[in-house]
């Protein structure tokens, strides 16, 4: 597994995203995930205190007893929890990474990233307030997650001299979703800043799961009628960018996982993808899926296929 850097970070190109973790899967089924991602060669692995509403972080920490050393470990914080565990205040920033400590089992968080911006709380004070945090030994680096290119450079303008700075932003990127492209991968790359795309494969429809005018397969995580999701990724116009391109990469002699992994990995600032799974099975193939080293011509082509003219809405 090839490594990038985010910030003093070195992480596996796949990463293992952890959202299904206390929902989907129970404990047995985390460390079962858990363990194929480690013999895949993955070392990143990104959760949230919301994710399974808090499940997520508490199953992990149990699934990574004893060789947490191993692994680089990414949290978050920020969405409501609850009425009262929310935001990013320097208060509630307090409370929040103890907490999070406490169910991962660990006395450090390798990246700990701000979930999403709060409007209420002026961005210095949360970032002094990380800062601290990085001073203290319990968090490593600091990032940022749904962050415009306002956003990430109105952060940086606020970090105090010798203060920590958010070294990633974790925005939603896929073959059919290029928002990022509309100014934040430009930002992230010129100020060194690493890019995290989740929901990489579309919500699984760059997984090759979803056929028009086929029913969607039973237990996905698109087949809820009422999903947002679903509305977003099942239109005919979508399913029809995505057979083209499992064209496209079946007559180079892979899959359309494959490319979905591959092309994000072309993207200069992104330092790694964060691929969810289920399974055993689903680890091993978003890890063995990036391996794909795509041509400028190949990349050409790709872009006529999904433009990012149709797939992008702006910033």
């Amino acid at each position: 597994m090839r490594t990038r850097t985010i910030g003093s970070l070195k992480v596996s190109v796949v990463g293992l995203g952890c959202n299904n973790f206390g929902g989907r899967l129970d404990a047995a089924g985390t460390a079962n995930v858990v363990q194929a991602a480690l013999d895949a060669g993955i070392n990143f692995f990104d959760t949230a205190d919301i994710y399974g509403g808090t499940k997520s972080e508490e199953y992990l920490g149990l699934a990574l007893r004893g060789r947490r050393d191993q692994v680089v470990l990414a949290s978050k914080f920020g969405m409501p929890l609850d009425e009262h565990r929310r935001g990013a205040s320097p208060q509630y920033i307090k409370r929040a990474i103890e907490d999070s400590l406490r169910r991962l089992g660990t006395d450090r968080i390798d990246l700990y990233q701000l979930h999403r911006p709060d409007p209420d709380v002026p961005i210095a004070d949360t970032l002094g307030a990380l800062d601290e945090l990085v001073r203290a030994g319990k968090v490593r680096e600091i990032g940022s997650s749904n962050f415009s290119t306002t956003q990430i450079r109105a952060a940086d303008a606020a970090v105090r001299p010798g203060a920590a700075r958010f070294v990633s932003v974790q925005n939603e990127y896929s073959l059919l979703h290029r928002d990022p492209e509309r100014g934040v991968l430009d930002e992230c790359e010129a100020r060194g800043v690493a890019f995290l795309p989740y929901f990489p494969l579309a919500s699984g429809v760059l997984s090759g799961k979803y056929r028009r005018g086929q029913p969607a397969p039973q237990g996905a995580r698109l087949s809820a009628s009422k999903s947002p999701l679903a509305s977003r990724f099942l239109s005919d116009r979508m399913l029809a960018i995505a057979e083209a391109l499992t064209q496209f990469a079946e007559a180079r002699g892979h899959s359309l996982l494959e490319l979905a992994h591959s092309w994000l990995l072309a993207q200069r600032a992104v330092a790694s993808v964060i691929s969810g799974a289920t399974s055993a099975e689903q680890v091993r193939a978003n890890a063995a899926a990036a391996s794909w080293q795509l041509s400028a011509d190949e990349l050409g082509e790709i872009d006529s296929i999904a433009p990012r003219s149709e797939l992008a809405a702006g910033d």
